[in-house]
């Protein structure tokens, strides 16, 4: 038996990357803590404040309030200003405070710290390899997801994708039928029927819960062109009715995503546009390694997407980075589809692909 010579600097190299990844662990939790706390929203706009002065307008403990400044500051995530205030400059704000900006994150630290609420299932997973639906992981899992993906799309949706695409907001101007298949908490599809009053909306998705929110927030928006249906992609009427129909990042959740695609074929019709959006991913495994977010979207995978794809027995296991460009070119033409164009809107997590019969 050899004995393997270790390399110093190696190790040195390792366990700084590790470290690295634990303090990001540690202040990943002051950020959530800073956002459920309203922390955030207390300091935007109001200048450098001392921790007694944020803790009187948070309501909370001034020593906790002046340990979690302390970190913040650490981080370069809150200047310290001198003399014991603190302030959130405009670009901290726009990240951390500021939901209606796209470049908005507290929304990915809730969706992270739900997750990690689920550690049982997640050992169960890997002893089993079942997961579970994103209506088990519960309400709070189901908020979060939809604070962080809602900034950039409510940003970009009607002004830069839809116009993006061929022959799209003509129809939907004059009048069009849509569906949002896997609609989740329905964000999307209010935001396309608040700005197309002439067209008729149809929010699908699998989910009791997220049919539950998406109706709240119909309710709350006052919209009249616009019904949710608690119903899975798959189940979509196969009477080529719809002139426009979304996918938005759901497709590698679903157990069955090849179905999900048959079932929107017959659902479409033949002058039809469908836009899938999803993860930005390249076709091997290890050619995601060097990807600036792998690491992330691989967590997300095993803490989330994984165990949504694998939820009912034969479940097809995508992951969050499995549908790259060629998977999803030949599945949507095994599932009868002509025509695949791959759009840029800018995002460099999601791809985009306007997929025609």
């Amino acid at each position: 038996m050899t004995t393997e010579t270790l390399d110093p600097k190696k190790i040195e190299e390792i366990s700084d990357r590790a470290i690295g990844y634990l303090s990001g662990a540690a202040i990943s939790a002051l950020v959530y803590l800073g956002d459920q706390l309203g922390l955030y929203r207390a300091l935007r706009g109001a200048g450098p404040v001392t921790s007694a002065e944020l803790a009187a307008k948070s309501k909370l403990h001034e020593r906790w309030v002046r340990e979690w400044l302390h970190g913040q500051a650490s981080a370069g995530l809150v200047r310290y200003a001198g003399e014991g205030r603190f302030e959130l400059t405009g670009e901290q704000a726009a990240v951390l405070a500021d939901e209606a900006n796209p470049a908005f994150l507290p929304g990915g630290f809730a969706l992270t710290f739900s997750l990690f609420q689920k550690w049982e299932r997640l050992h169960e997973s890997f002893r089993t390899g079942r997961g579970v639906s994103y209506n088990q992981l519960g309400a709070d899992h189901a908020v979060a997801e939809s604070r962080f993906s809602a900034p950039w799309m409510r940003a970009n949706l009607v002004s830069v994708i839809l116009p993006g695409l061929e022959g799209v907001t003509s129809k939907l101007a004059a009048g069009a039928k849509v569906a949002d298949a896997g609609c989740g908490s329905g964000k999307a599809l209010l935001e396309m029927a608040k700005a197309y009053p002439n067209s008729q909306f149809h929010g699908y998705d699998s989910s009791e819960l997220a049919i539950r929110f998406a109706k709240e927030h119909l309710a709350a928006s006052g919209l009249t062109n616009v019904t949710f249906h608690h119903a899975a992609a798959n189940t979509l009427k196969p009477d080529a009715s719809f002139d426009f129909i979304l996918t938005w990042d759901c497709l590698h959740d679903m157990t069955n995503p090849a179905e999900a695609m048959r079932a929107i074929r017959k659902a479409i019709k033949p002058d039809g546009t469908w836009l899938i959006v999803d993860i930005n991913g390249m076709p091997a495994p290890e050619e995601n390694y060097n990807h600036p977010l792998g690491g992330l979207l691989y967590g997300f995978s095993v803490l989330d997407c994984l165990g949504c794809s694998t939820s009912a027995d034969g479940g097809a296991g995508l992951g969050t980075l499995g549908l790259p460009e060629p998977v999803a070119r030949r599945m949507t033409a095994e599932a009868g589809f002509t025509r695949f164009t791959v759009r840029d809107f800018g995002n460099p997590l999601n791809s985009f692909y306007e997929v025609r019969p």
